[in-house]
């Protein structure tokens, strides 16, 4: 499994730290220092089946100055992907990457779910 997240947010901590208590492998990678391209996000939003919005980090500074809740409705899904693809503090962390699945945030039931 592949777990993409940015060190210093408690979110990634956390799961980070569910990961290693269950003993579930994975490969790290900072998404600040080695953001996802365009073409692993298309990849992943295609694998997870959510809406390519669950992968904005709606609730960051970068999300809101750039008034991305009012310009991504009037965005097509490549400029979404395009801008994604920018810079790692735009997308919603942690992001775990399965074989068959793709998770983005940490919610501990659907790493249950997924993990086990």
């Amino acid at each position: 499994m592949l777990f993409v997240h940015y060190p210093k947010c408690s979110t990634c901590q956390k799961a980070k730290k569910w990961l290693d208590a269950h003993k579930i492998a994975y490969e790290e990678r900072d998404i600040k220092t080695a953001n996802p391209s365009k073409e692993e996000l298309k990849a992943w939003h295609q694998k997870s089946g959510m809406e390519l919005k669950k992968f904005f980090n709606t609730s960051g500074m970068l999300y809101k100055s750039m008034q991305l809740k009012d310009k991504l409705p009037g965005m097509t899904e490549e400029e979404q992907l395009e801008l994604l693809g920018t810079d790692g503090m735009l997308v919603k962390r942690p992001i775990l990457v399965g074989d068959d699945f793709v998770l983005t945030g940490f919610k501990e039931e659907q790493y249950e779910q997924y993990c086990r």
